[in-house]
Protein backbone atom coordinates (compact mmCIF):
# COMPACT_ATOMS: atom_id res chain seq x y z
CA UNK A 1 0.00 0.00 0.00
CA UNK A 2 1.10 3.54 -0.87
CA UNK A 3 1.90 6.16 1.67
CA UNK A 4 -0.41 8.69 0.97
CA UNK A 5 1.14 12.24 -0.41
CA UNK A 6 1.02 14.89 2.16
CA UNK A 7 -0.24 17.75 0.67
CA UNK A 8 1.80 20.76 -0.76
CA UNK A 9 1.44 23.89 0.65
CA UNK A 10 1.33 27.32 -1.11
CA UNK A 11 4.36 29.41 -0.45
CA UNK A 12 3.12 32.90 -0.96
CA UNK A 13 1.10 34.56 1.10
CA UNK A 14 -2.54 34.98 1.71
CA UNK A 15 -4.36 37.89 3.17
CA UNK A 16 -7.33 36.77 5.17
CA UNK A 17 -10.12 38.87 7.61
CA UNK A 18 -10.66 36.82 10.91
CA UNK A 19 -14.20 36.12 11.91
CA UNK A 20 -13.86 34.86 15.15
CA UNK A 21 -11.77 33.47 18.49
CA UNK A 22 -11.13 28.78 18.03
CA UNK A 23 -11.33 27.22 21.36
CA UNK A 24 -7.99 26.70 21.32
CA UNK A 25 -7.23 30.55 20.37
CA UNK A 26 -6.59 30.61 17.00
CA UNK A 27 -8.75 33.08 14.67
CA UNK A 28 -11.07 31.52 11.93
CA UNK A 29 -11.36 32.87 8.88
CA UNK A 30 -12.87 30.74 5.42
CA UNK A 31 -10.82 30.68 2.08
CA UNK A 32 -12.55 29.53 -0.94
CA UNK A 33 -15.19 28.03 1.47
CA UNK A 34 -12.82 26.24 3.90
CA UNK A 35 -12.54 26.98 7.40
CA UNK A 36 -9.10 27.92 8.29
CA UNK A 37 -7.13 28.30 11.80
CA UNK A 38 -5.13 30.47 11.86
CA UNK A 39 -2.54 31.20 15.16
CA UNK A 40 -1.81 34.82 16.23
CA UNK A 41 -4.97 36.58 15.01
CA UNK A 42 -7.69 37.85 16.50
CA UNK A 43 -11.52 38.37 15.18
CA UNK A 44 -11.73 41.57 13.25
CA UNK A 45 -8.45 41.42 12.31
CA UNK A 46 -6.72 41.54 8.49
CA UNK A 47 -3.76 39.25 8.36
CA UNK A 48 -1.00 38.26 5.97
CA UNK A 49 -0.56 34.36 6.98
CA UNK A 50 1.39 31.34 5.77
CA UNK A 51 -0.23 27.51 5.53
CA UNK A 52 1.33 25.00 7.82
CA UNK A 53 -1.34 22.11 7.29
CA UNK A 54 -4.44 21.91 4.36
CA UNK A 55 -6.70 18.83 5.70
CA UNK A 56 -9.65 17.40 4.21
CA UNK A 57 -12.25 19.59 6.19
CA UNK A 58 -9.91 22.66 7.21
CA UNK A 59 -6.67 24.02 6.94
CA UNK A 60 -4.29 26.06 9.58
CA UNK A 61 -2.37 28.74 9.04
CA UNK A 62 0.62 31.39 10.91
CA UNK A 63 -0.11 34.61 11.01
CA UNK A 64 3.20 36.74 9.55
CA UNK A 65 2.03 39.87 9.23
CA UNK A 66 -1.32 42.24 10.53
CA UNK A 67 -2.44 44.80 8.31
CA UNK A 68 -5.09 46.03 9.93
CA UNK A 69 -4.86 45.36 14.24
CA UNK A 70 -7.52 44.29 16.75
CA UNK A 71 -8.03 47.36 19.32
CA UNK A 72 -8.04 44.01 21.35
CA UNK A 73 -4.57 43.31 20.62
CA UNK A 74 -1.16 44.33 23.00
CA UNK A 75 2.35 43.09 22.42
CA UNK A 76 2.78 39.86 23.99
CA UNK A 77 5.37 39.90 27.05
CA UNK A 78 7.19 36.39 25.96
CA UNK A 79 9.95 37.32 23.14
CA UNK A 80 8.91 33.30 22.44
CA UNK A 81 5.13 33.70 21.56
CA UNK A 82 4.05 31.82 18.89
CA UNK A 83 6.80 29.65 19.25
CA UNK A 84 6.38 27.75 22.36
CA UNK A 85 3.50 26.05 23.13
CA UNK A 86 3.22 26.78 26.58
CA UNK A 87 0.66 29.88 25.31
CA UNK A 88 -1.74 31.05 22.92
CA UNK A 89 -3.53 34.44 23.93
CA UNK A 90 -0.54 36.51 25.20
CA UNK A 91 -1.36 39.09 22.19
CA UNK A 92 -4.91 39.55 23.58
CA UNK A 93 -5.38 41.84 27.05
CA UNK A 94 -6.28 39.45 29.94
CA UNK A 95 -9.42 41.46 30.20
CA UNK A 96 -10.06 40.53 26.81
CA UNK A 97 -9.03 36.82 27.16
CA UNK A 98 -10.93 36.28 30.18
CA UNK A 99 -13.90 38.33 27.63
CA UNK A 100 -13.47 35.62 25.32
CA UNK A 101 -13.36 32.17 27.95
CA UNK A 102 -16.57 34.12 29.15
CA UNK A 103 -18.28 33.87 25.84
CA UNK A 104 -16.99 30.48 24.70
CA UNK A 105 -18.66 29.04 28.22
CA UNK A 106 -22.23 30.75 27.38
CA UNK A 107 -22.02 29.54 23.71
CA UNK A 108 -21.36 25.94 25.07
CA UNK A 109 -23.93 25.91 27.47
CA UNK A 110 -26.55 27.31 25.04
CA UNK A 111 -25.39 25.05 22.14
CA UNK A 112 -23.93 21.83 23.48
CA UNK A 113 -26.47 21.89 26.60
CA UNK A 114 -29.70 24.25 25.45
CA UNK A 115 -29.43 25.82 28.81
CA UNK A 116 -28.90 29.19 29.82
CA UNK A 117 -27.90 30.70 33.13
CA UNK A 118 -30.44 32.85 34.61
CA UNK A 119 -26.95 34.84 35.85
CA UNK A 120 -23.67 35.56 34.55
CA UNK A 121 -21.03 35.28 37.40
CA UNK A 122 -18.85 37.99 37.15
CA UNK A 123 -15.48 36.74 36.15
CA UNK A 124 -12.80 35.05 38.80
CA UNK A 125 -9.47 36.55 38.10
CA UNK A 126 -5.91 36.86 40.02
CA UNK A 127 -2.32 38.09 38.89
CA UNK A 128 -2.19 36.65 35.15
CA UNK A 129 1.78 36.36 35.67
CA UNK A 130 4.22 33.81 37.86
CA UNK A 131 0.92 31.94 38.36
CA UNK A 132 1.37 28.71 37.50
CA UNK A 133 2.90 26.32 40.54
CA UNK A 134 2.77 23.01 38.36
CA UNK A 135 4.30 22.19 35.50
CA UNK A 136 5.94 19.32 33.35
CA UNK A 137 9.12 20.73 31.63
CA UNK A 138 10.97 18.98 28.77
CA UNK A 139 14.19 17.92 28.48
CA UNK A 140 16.41 17.22 25.34
CA UNK A 141 19.98 17.09 25.06
CA UNK A 142 21.31 18.83 21.69
CA UNK A 143 23.87 16.38 20.32
CA UNK A 144 25.34 18.95 17.72
CA UNK A 145 25.50 22.17 20.61
CA UNK A 146 26.43 20.05 23.58
CA UNK A 147 23.70 21.83 25.88
CA UNK A 148 20.52 20.52 27.40
CA UNK A 149 17.37 22.54 26.99
CA UNK A 150 14.28 22.54 29.31
CA UNK A 151 11.28 24.37 29.09
CA UNK A 152 7.93 23.72 27.08
CA UNK A 153 7.66 22.34 23.54
CA UNK A 154 6.93 23.97 20.67
CA UNK A 155 3.72 24.17 18.83
CA UNK A 156 3.05 20.78 17.36
CA UNK A 157 6.61 19.87 17.07
CA UNK A 158 9.04 17.58 19.49
CA UNK A 159 11.97 20.31 20.21
CA UNK A 160 11.87 22.40 23.17
CA UNK A 161 11.56 26.32 22.99
CA UNK A 162 14.92 27.91 23.96
CA UNK A 163 14.00 30.12 26.56
CA UNK A 164 16.06 31.66 30.05
CA UNK A 165 13.04 32.80 31.35
CA UNK A 166 9.38 31.70 31.48
CA UNK A 167 7.15 34.52 33.12
CA UNK A 168 3.90 31.84 33.85
CA UNK A 169 5.78 30.07 35.93
CA UNK A 170 6.17 30.67 39.46
CA UNK A 171 9.34 33.14 40.35
CA UNK A 172 11.20 30.08 42.09
CA UNK A 173 11.66 28.42 38.96
CA UNK A 174 10.90 31.06 36.16
CA UNK A 175 14.52 32.12 35.90
CA UNK A 176 16.37 28.48 36.53
CA UNK A 177 15.43 27.14 33.15
CA UNK A 178 19.11 27.62 31.89
CA UNK A 179 20.58 26.36 35.37
CA UNK A 180 18.61 23.43 35.26
CA UNK A 181 19.84 22.76 31.65
CA UNK A 182 23.50 23.26 32.79
CA UNK A 183 22.96 20.52 35.59
CA UNK A 184 21.84 17.72 33.50
CA UNK A 185 24.39 18.43 30.75
CA UNK A 186 26.89 17.62 33.71
CA UNK A 187 25.19 14.41 34.25
CA UNK A 188 26.35 11.28 33.31
CA UNK A 189 22.23 10.35 31.85
CA UNK A 190 22.36 13.86 30.46
CA UNK A 191 20.57 12.42 27.20
CA UNK A 192 18.01 9.78 29.14
CA UNK A 193 16.27 12.67 31.34
CA UNK A 194 12.94 13.56 29.18
CA UNK A 195 10.97 15.52 32.05
CA UNK A 196 11.32 17.60 35.34
CA UNK A 197 7.77 18.23 36.79
CA UNK A 198 7.53 21.09 38.83
CA UNK A 199 5.66 20.75 42.51
CA UNK A 200 5.64 24.77 44.34
CA UNK A 201 4.25 24.52 47.51
CA UNK A 202 4.02 27.78 49.67
CA UNK A 203 6.98 27.77 51.32
CA UNK A 204 9.06 24.67 49.48
CA UNK A 205 9.48 23.34 46.07
CA UNK A 206 10.08 20.03 44.54
CA UNK A 207 11.99 19.28 41.15
CA UNK A 208 10.70 15.79 40.06
CA UNK A 209 13.72 13.99 37.55
CA UNK A 210 12.28 11.93 34.94
CA UNK A 211 15.31 9.30 33.88
CA UNK A 212 15.87 6.57 31.46
CA UNK A 213 18.37 4.97 32.83
CA UNK A 214 20.46 4.43 36.17
CA UNK A 215 21.99 7.41 37.77
CA UNK A 216 25.07 7.35 39.04
CA UNK A 217 26.58 7.99 42.70
CA UNK A 218 28.10 11.37 41.22
CA UNK A 219 25.18 12.25 39.18
CA UNK A 220 22.72 11.86 42.79
CA UNK A 221 25.67 13.83 44.59
CA UNK A 222 25.36 16.53 41.33
CA UNK A 223 21.68 16.65 41.87
CA UNK A 224 21.67 17.24 45.45
CA UNK A 225 24.15 19.77 45.41
CA UNK A 226 21.95 21.72 43.04
CA UNK A 227 18.89 21.19 45.22
CA UNK A 228 21.09 22.57 48.67
CA UNK A 229 22.24 25.38 46.85
CA UNK A 230 19.40 26.89 45.77
CA UNK A 231 16.99 25.14 48.15
CA UNK A 232 14.85 22.77 45.98
CA UNK A 233 13.79 19.39 46.78
CA UNK A 234 15.22 16.67 44.62
CA UNK A 235 13.03 13.90 43.50
CA UNK A 236 13.91 11.38 40.87
CA UNK A 237 11.60 8.55 39.05
CA UNK A 238 13.43 5.57 37.40
CA UNK A 239 9.79 4.14 36.12
CA UNK A 240 6.24 4.67 37.71
CA UNK A 241 5.43 7.26 39.64
CA UNK A 242 5.40 4.45 42.42
CA UNK A 243 8.81 4.89 42.48
CA UNK A 244 9.28 8.03 43.28
CA UNK A 245 12.43 8.89 45.75
CA UNK A 246 13.83 12.02 47.64
CA UNK A 247 17.52 12.82 47.24
CA UNK A 248 17.51 15.76 49.00
CA UNK A 249 16.97 17.12 51.86
CA UNK A 250 17.35 13.24 53.33
CA UNK A 251 14.62 13.65 55.81
CA UNK A 252 10.64 15.19 55.22
CA UNK A 253 10.87 16.16 58.56
CA UNK A 254 12.30 19.50 57.14
CA UNK A 255 11.16 19.64 53.80
CA UNK A 256 6.93 19.83 53.08
CA UNK A 257 5.00 20.52 50.50
CA UNK A 258 1.76 22.16 51.43
CA UNK A 259 -0.67 25.25 50.57
CA UNK A 260 -2.39 27.15 52.80
CA UNK A 261 -6.37 27.92 52.98
CA UNK A 262 -6.39 30.93 55.54
CA UNK A 263 -9.97 31.78 54.98
CA UNK A 264 -10.32 28.22 56.93
CA UNK A 265 -7.52 27.75 58.96
CA UNK A 266 -6.21 24.66 57.00
CA UNK A 267 -2.84 23.42 55.65
CA UNK A 268 -3.28 20.91 52.59
CA UNK A 269 -0.18 18.83 52.16
CA UNK A 270 0.54 16.93 48.97
CA UNK A 271 3.55 14.91 47.12
CA UNK A 272 5.40 16.39 44.26
CA UNK A 273 3.08 14.34 41.59
CA UNK A 274 -0.08 14.65 43.11
CA UNK A 275 -2.76 16.77 41.16
CA UNK A 276 -3.28 20.08 42.73
CA UNK A 277 -4.39 23.28 41.27
CA UNK A 278 -1.94 25.06 39.32
CA UNK A 279 -2.81 28.42 40.81
CA UNK A 280 -2.94 29.22 44.21
CA UNK A 281 -4.06 32.43 44.30
CA UNK A 282 -7.33 31.74 42.15
CA UNK A 283 -7.83 28.40 43.84
CA UNK A 284 -8.46 30.36 47.38
CA UNK A 285 -10.81 32.65 45.24
CA UNK A 286 -12.65 29.40 43.80
CA UNK A 287 -13.16 27.96 46.68
CA UNK A 288 -14.82 30.79 48.39
CA UNK A 289 -17.23 31.14 45.56
CA UNK A 290 -18.33 27.39 45.94
CA UNK A 291 -18.91 27.45 49.46
CA UNK A 292 -20.70 30.97 48.87
CA UNK A 293 -23.13 29.36 46.17
CA UNK A 294 -23.95 26.64 47.63
CA UNK A 295 -24.91 28.46 50.58
CA UNK A 296 -23.49 26.23 52.93
CA UNK A 297 -25.29 26.20 56.86
CA UNK A 298 -24.29 24.36 60.12
CA UNK A 299 -26.85 21.75 59.39
CA UNK A 300 -25.77 20.62 56.03
CA UNK A 301 -24.51 17.08 54.67
CA UNK A 302 -22.32 18.12 51.24
CA UNK A 303 -21.06 15.25 49.51
CA UNK A 304 -17.85 16.51 47.59
CA UNK A 305 -17.18 14.13 44.60
CA UNK A 306 -13.72 14.09 42.59
CA UNK A 307 -12.40 15.36 45.66
CA UNK A 308 -8.87 14.65 45.39
CA UNK A 309 -6.33 15.82 48.17
CA UNK A 310 -9.82 17.62 49.77
CA UNK A 311 -9.53 21.22 48.58
CA UNK A 312 -13.12 22.04 48.80
CA UNK A 313 -13.93 19.37 51.30
CA UNK A 314 -11.96 20.53 54.30
CA UNK A 315 -13.03 23.78 53.92
CA UNK A 316 -16.60 22.54 53.05
CA UNK A 317 -16.31 20.81 56.32
CA UNK A 318 -15.38 24.31 58.65
CA UNK A 319 -18.86 25.51 57.70
CA UNK A 320 -20.88 22.00 57.21
CA UNK A 321 -22.34 20.03 59.25
CA UNK A 322 -20.75 16.63 57.60
CA UNK A 323 -18.81 16.05 54.91
CA UNK A 324 -18.33 13.12 52.40
CA UNK A 325 -15.60 13.57 49.88
CA UNK A 326 -14.82 10.69 47.30
CA UNK A 327 -11.96 10.23 44.64
CA UNK A 328 -11.17 7.65 42.55
CA UNK A 329 -7.37 7.82 43.15
CA UNK A 330 -6.72 5.37 46.36
CA UNK A 331 -3.46 7.29 47.27
CA UNK A 332 -5.23 10.60 47.45
CA UNK A 333 -7.79 9.80 49.32
CA UNK A 334 -5.18 8.91 51.85
CA UNK A 335 -3.74 12.24 51.79
CA UNK A 336 -6.91 13.39 52.37
CA UNK A 337 -7.51 11.89 55.52
CA UNK A 338 -4.16 12.85 56.50
CA UNK A 339 -5.17 16.71 55.98
CA UNK A 340 -8.56 16.13 57.85
CA UNK A 341 -6.83 14.50 60.98
CA UNK A 342 -3.90 17.15 60.73
CA UNK A 343 -5.77 19.95 60.44
CA UNK A 344 -8.09 18.77 63.41
CA UNK A 345 -11.01 18.32 60.92
CA UNK A 346 -13.65 15.67 62.51
CA UNK A 347 -16.71 16.03 60.36
CA UNK A 348 -15.70 14.67 56.98
CA UNK A 349 -14.89 11.01 55.40
CA UNK A 350 -12.97 10.29 52.59
CA UNK A 351 -13.64 7.19 50.63
CA UNK A 352 -11.74 5.71 47.30
CA UNK A 353 -14.45 4.84 44.22
CA UNK A 354 -14.15 4.50 41.14
CA UNK A 355 -16.94 7.62 39.64
CA UNK A 356 -17.30 6.81 36.63
CA UNK A 357 -18.67 2.82 37.67
CA UNK A 358 -21.74 1.76 39.54
CA UNK A 359 -22.02 4.19 42.47
CA UNK A 360 -25.52 2.71 44.02
CA UNK A 361 -23.57 -0.29 46.28
CA UNK A 362 -21.40 2.04 47.95
CA UNK A 363 -21.62 2.90 51.52
CA UNK A 364 -21.95 6.57 51.02
CA UNK A 365 -24.39 7.02 48.54
CA UNK A 366 -27.94 6.31 50.21
CA UNK A 367 -26.46 8.44 52.96
CA UNK A 368 -28.52 11.52 51.84
CA UNK A 369 -27.02 14.68 51.55
CA UNK A 370 -28.78 18.00 50.45
CA UNK A 371 -25.99 19.54 48.97
CA UNK A 372 -23.43 18.47 46.12
CA UNK A 373 -19.77 19.57 44.66
CA UNK A 374 -19.11 18.30 41.97
CA UNK A 375 -14.85 19.04 40.09
CA UNK A 376 -14.56 16.15 37.66
CA UNK A 377 -11.66 15.66 34.82
CA UNK A 378 -12.04 16.98 31.76
CA UNK A 379 -13.88 14.32 30.87
CA UNK A 380 -16.69 15.78 32.88
CA UNK A 381 -19.35 13.76 35.51
CA UNK A 382 -21.74 12.27 33.06
CA UNK A 383 -22.33 8.92 34.96
CA UNK A 384 -23.07 11.13 38.38
CA UNK A 385 -25.28 13.38 36.76
CA UNK A 386 -27.27 10.74 35.49
CA UNK A 387 -27.87 8.61 38.29
CA UNK A 388 -27.51 11.16 41.18
CA UNK A 389 -27.64 9.69 44.68
CA UNK A 390 -31.42 9.90 46.44
CA UNK A 391 -32.74 11.76 47.50
CA UNK A 392 -31.55 14.56 44.83
CA UNK A 393 -29.42 17.15 46.22
CA UNK A 394 -31.15 20.68 46.90
CA UNK A 395 -28.38 22.52 45.69
CA UNK A 396 -25.36 21.64 42.81
CA UNK A 397 -22.46 23.58 42.47
CA UNK A 398 -20.26 21.68 39.74
CA UNK A 399 -16.77 23.22 39.08
CA UNK A 400 -15.45 22.12 35.24
CA UNK A 401 -12.35 22.45 33.65
CA UNK A 402 -14.14 21.82 29.90
CA UNK A 403 -16.96 24.19 28.68
CA UNK A 404 -18.46 21.06 26.36
CA UNK A 405 -18.47 18.33 29.17
CA UNK A 406 -19.86 21.16 31.40
CA UNK A 407 -22.62 21.77 28.83
CA UNK A 408 -23.59 18.40 27.94
CA UNK A 409 -23.79 17.58 31.94
CA UNK A 410 -25.89 20.74 32.84
CA UNK A 411 -28.65 19.60 29.99
CA UNK A 412 -28.73 16.23 31.87
CA UNK A 413 -29.47 17.76 35.13
CA UNK A 414 -31.84 20.54 33.78
CA UNK A 415 -34.14 18.16 31.19
CA UNK A 416 -33.65 14.51 33.40
CA UNK A 417 -33.95 15.94 36.96
CA UNK A 418 -35.69 18.82 36.58
CA UNK A 419 -33.17 21.38 38.06
CA UNK A 420 -32.29 25.20 37.51
CA UNK A 421 -29.15 26.33 36.22
CA UNK A 422 -29.32 29.44 38.51
CA UNK A 423 -25.52 30.90 37.28
CA UNK A 424 -22.46 30.20 35.84
CA UNK A 425 -19.24 32.34 34.90
CA UNK A 426 -15.59 31.20 34.50
CA UNK A 427 -12.37 31.47 36.48
CA UNK A 428 -9.04 32.22 35.13
CA UNK A 429 -7.15 29.58 36.42
CA UNK A 430 -4.74 29.59 33.06
CA UNK A 431 -4.43 32.91 32.09
CA UNK A 432 -2.71 33.30 28.43
CA UNK A 433 -3.85 29.98 27.57
CA UNK A 434 -7.08 29.16 25.99
CA UNK A 435 -7.89 27.06 28.91
CA UNK A 436 -11.44 27.55 30.20
CA UNK A 437 -12.17 26.73 34.18
CA UNK A 438 -15.71 28.01 35.25
CA UNK A 439 -18.10 26.99 37.93
CA UNK A 440 -22.28 26.48 38.28
CA UNK A 441 -24.78 26.46 40.25
CA UNK A 442 -27.83 24.22 40.03
CA UNK A 443 -30.99 24.35 42.10
CA UNK A 444 -33.71 21.42 42.44
CA UNK A 445 -37.06 22.87 41.13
Amino acid sequence: MSRRRRKKLPTEPVRATIASLSHDGRGITHIDGKVTFIARALPGEEVMFRYTSKRGKFDEGDAIDVLKASPQRIAPRCPHFGVCGGCSLQHLSPADQIAAKQERLLENLKHLGNVTPHEILPPLTAEPWGYRRKARLGVKYMRREQVVRVGFREKHSAFLTDAKQCDVLHDVIASRLTALGELVNQLSVRDKIPQIEVAVGDTHTALVFRHLEPLSEEDEQQLSAFGEKHRLGIFVQPKGPKTICRLWPETSAVFKLHYGLPAYDIEVQFQPTDFTQVNAELNRAMIDRAITLLDIQAEDRVLDLFCGLGNFSLPLARKAGAVVGVEGEASLVERARENAQNNGITNVEFYAADLNGDLAAEPWYGEGFNKLLLDPPRSGALVVVEKLPQPAPQRIAYVSCDPATLARDAGVLVSQHGYTLVSAGVMDMFPHTAHVESIALFEKN
